[in-house]
């Protein structure tokens, strides 16, 4: 038999395997997700999160420093807050939680990148993401004290934010905050395929934002639904995002190559808590190969079209792009 075309010529080394690569990965563009909460000398691991920590501002150094050696130099903060109230007060104040972690990092870590969250359920009494209405979040209210937000983290020195409320029109909104306020030149990062989904069970808990009634469904999207993710993906880029995102990742790959073949902004996937603590929890049982799982997944949300992967296995993957086990 002669066959003029054989694929398993380029298969046949670990050196031509990596030369043919397709999907290239880069520790410039991993993200790791860092809780910060109110108080001092506390860190505090995340019981569904195993090896994820809550730190309080005057130990970041702990977590900062093995970013650092990683060489994963961009994080996107999440806030606990002390004290909670109806309107998420805390998540704009100028000696907030968020707004003092930002600047101990640009005072201590001027090389790293920092993304801050936007958003208001970890700050409400009621845990949900906006202002509300009796029991009804109501969406343009809720602008005006996302605009707030944002405004604050960027004065304290935020590189960029990402809005993750899933507000309608809620980027237009900030982007002319933004511009307005001279800060023209800070991107957003938009959640715009936010979906509600049962995977952010742990992040619910590391960053205490469980609502206190009913569910996020009525802002967040139906995971039935491809087009609905692609029209919301179209109206935040109308309305000056940088950066679109998809989250979670693993189960709407579908979703991030869709996205990325339709559009030319850069494309960032959130591999979110529950992705994260089911590897662990398999890789605990000795079901799977914590690395080997961790980097096909990893791969696989690049593959699908991601350019920026935020995952709490950064430091991780940054150490296997060091010994070429992917990338």
């Amino acid at each position: 038999m002669n066959l003029l075309n054989r694929p398993r010529r380029l298969r046949t080394s670990d050196s031509l395997r990596k030369m043919v690569r397709e999907t290239r990965i880069s520790k410039e563009s991993l993200i790791y997700p860092l809780f910060v909460i109110d108080g001092e000398g506390i860190v505090e691991e995340i019981p569904s999160m195993e090896g994820q920590y809550r730190y309080s501002v005057d130990r970041l150094d702990l977590i900062m420093d093995r970013l650092m050696a990683s060489g994963v130099e961009k994080v996107l903060l999440f806030g606990i807050p002390a004290h909670k109230d109806g309107c998420g007060s805390q998540a704009y104040d100028e000696n907030g939680i968020i707004q003092r972690a930002v600047r101990c990092i640009r005072e201590y870590y001027p090389s790293v990148y920092v993304i801050t969250d936007v958003c208001m359920c970890e700050y409400t009494s009621h845990g949900h993401c906006g202002i509300l209405d009796g029991e009804y979040v109501d969406n343009d209210k809720t602008l005006e004290y996302l605009n707030r937000i944002a405004l604050s983290h960027v004065r304290a020195g935020a590189h960029m934010v990402a809005p993750s409320d899933m507000m309608d029109g809620r980027i237009g909104a900030m982007r002319q905050a933004l511009d307005e306020a001279g800060f023209e030149t800070v991107p957003v990062m938009a959640y715009s395929a936010k979906y509600a989904s049962a995977f952010y069970g742990p992040f619910r808990e590391a960053a205490g934002s469980a609502p206190a009634f009913g569910d996020r469904k009525s802002y967040q999207m139906d995971y039935h639904n491809r087009k609905e993710a692609l029209k919301e993906v179209k109206l935040d880029i109308g309305e000056g995002a940088d950066i679109v995102m998809v989250k979670p990742a693993l189960s709407y790959l579908d979703i991030i190559r869709e996205v990325a073949d339709r559009h030319d902004l850069p494309v960032a996937a959130y591999s979110v808590s529950g992705e994260y603590a089911m590897i662990k929890a398999a890789a605990k049982a000795g079901y799977i190969d914590e690395e080997k799982i961790m980097c096909e997944s990893a791969a696989s949300i690049y593959r699908a079209g991601a350019d920026i992967l935020i995952t709490y296995y950064a430091m991780e993957l940054a150490a296997c792009i060091d010994q070429g086990k992917i990338g």
